[in-house]
């Protein structure tokens, strides 16, 4: 499971390749649908900052 930090930059690059569709900007900054993330690292291979980082459920 990820979360995306506060620290996102909001420059969508997580948002079209996540595979699960799980990621959206809300507030100015990404965030993942816990429910969707099927836990790839993707949207943390793409972040230009790592901004999503690993949680665990």
């Amino acid at each position: 499971m990820y979360k995306i930090e506060d620290v996102c930059l909001n420059c969508g690059a997580c948002v079209p390749n996540c595979p699960a569709e799980a990621i959206y900007e809300a507030n100015g900054i990404c965030v993942i649908d816990e429910e969707r993330c099927i836990d790839c690292n993707i949207c943390l291979e793409v972040c230009p900052i790592a901004a999503p980082i690993k949680i665990e459920k």
